[in-house]
């Protein structure tokens, strides 16, 4: 039979190594790689999206509804709350051309992460959507007036502009 010291000391070893499994060889090498310089990215899956197509004859009020609805939809917490306040902020004062370069902005590519970077500039924005509103994306991204943005707006602000 084991002493209490023994037994104890065995024990408090097996804890220790279960809380350091790194220390102790029980973790796969494999791990997170992140964006090292030698990920080849083979083991990304994309899901494939239907392709973008853009709505002519869409009525700019139903164009304007729908970009409110998809900006506040996202695949990540951080677009939705970016997207959707940069949509109460502006779409009501998008021109036609404006609505279809956001409308194809948030809808087309197929990795709302890669929108998330182009926005923050922590990428560069692909030539086919930079523009005017890409623009205007990125300067309310550097939020300048340090406003506290940590929800999506409600969206008691239709009701009172179709008031």
């Amino acid at each position: 039979m084991l002493s209490s010291f023994v037994a104890k000391r065995l024990v408090t070893g097996l804890c220790q190594a279960a809380w350091r499994p790194a220390a102790a060889g029980l973790v796969s090498s494999r791990g997170y790689r992140g964006d090292a310089p030698d990920d080849t990215r083979g083991d990304l899956i994309e899901i494939p999206l239907p392709p973008w197509e853009e709505k002519p004859g869409e009525p700019t009020d139903i164009k304007r509804r729908r970009l409110v609805y998809e900006s506040r939809k996202r695949g990540m917490l951080e677009n939705c709350i970016l997207l959707s306040l940069f949509a109460k902020r502006y779409l009501n004062t998008m021109n036609e051309n404006q609505l279809q370069q956001y409308d194809r902005l948030i809808n087309e590519p197929s990795n709302d992460w890669d929108i998330y970077y182009w926005a923050t500039e922590a990428q560069p924005t692909p030539e086919v959507y930079q523009g005017e509103v890409m623009d205007m994306l990125k300067e309310f991204t550097k939020n300048r007036n340090h406003e506290q943005r940590l929800d999506a707006p409600s969206l008691e602000y239709l009701e009172k502009e179709s008031q």
